[in-house]
């Protein structure tokens, strides 16, 4: 693993770029030994510091659970990251770009657990029973690390890419409706840019929340009644800017809509 005072620096520059919006070096350009396990790590150095200064840990995001995401990175195992309350916005809300590097935006369902879930052998049943409801989700990705090249251990450092999260109001029960099968068709400005279906994800949306309690486990961890989670995009990313206004309809589970300002 990286020496301690390298994940000390690395945390620092990353909270730094989130601080002036900025971009770095690819972690893995200059440390090319390095693993998941320091990238984790120097995730957490971040994370603490947040909690340090203030910051309230809401939920965790899990990414790269689908194909269409996968392809779009080359990254081909899912990651997780933190998402803190300062990070949330309801549909409708306008969304500050000048708050944000490499802005882009995903289809997404989040869960709301009504109970904890802890691995290590976490299935779907398990996720779906630890469950309160779903709602529908945009991700707005910010990336503070250079996009060309980056690995799997660049982007979980960068607290895999997570910048906020934009939640619709509509909330059913996992035993109300199909989840596999709610569709997402995201317009940018009005023109449809994406469309997919949250099967997608890990054949079921929910298994990712299996997978993450699992992952934490290993890190030893477990998730907590009423965090929210980010379950993976079930399309690519769209690239927005200051002016668009973003628009993605769920069919039964209602539309989310924002204005990048």
């Amino acid at each position: 693993m990286l020496h301690p005072d390298v994940i000390a620096r690395l945390a620092d520059e990353l909270a730094e770029a989130d601080r002036t919006h900025g971009v770095i070096e690819r972690i893995t350009a200059r440390h090319p030994d390095a693993t998941i396990e320091d990238s984790y790590a120097i995730q957490a150095r971040w994370r603490d510091a947040g909690l340090a200064a203030g910051r309230r840990l809401v939920g965790r995001k899990i990414g790269l659970t689908s194909r269409a995401m996968q392809e779009a990175t080359g990254i081909t195992e899912p990651d997780y990251g933190v998402m803190f309350a300062d990070t949330a916005f309801e549909s409708g809300a306008d969304i500050p770009a000048e708050q944000f590097s490499n802005m882009r935006v995903e289809v997404e369902l989040a869960f709301v657990l009504k109970e904890p879930l802890e691995g290590p052998d976490c299935e779907l049943e398990d996720a779906l029973r630890a469950i309160d409801y779903a709602v529908p989700a945009l991700e707005i990705l910010n990336s503070h690390i250079e996009l060309a090249g980056r690995t799997i251990v660049d982007t979980i450092a960068d607290n895999a890419a997570y910048g906020a999260m934009v939640l619709g109001t509509t909330h059913k029960r996992p035993d109300e409706i199909d989840l596999r099968w709610v569709p997402g068709v995201l317009s940018r400005n009005g023109d449809i840019e994406e469309t997919g279906v949250a099967a997608g994800v890990l054949g079921h949306p929910a298994r990712g929340v299996a997978w993450l309690a699992n992952k934490l486990h290993q890190h030893g961890a477990r998730l907590e009644a009423g965090e929210i989670i980010l379950a993976g995009s079930f399309t690519r990313p769209v690239w927005v800017s200051q002016g668009d206004v973003v628009r993605c309809d769920y069919g039964p589970m209602g539309v989310i809509e924002c204005r990048i300002t």
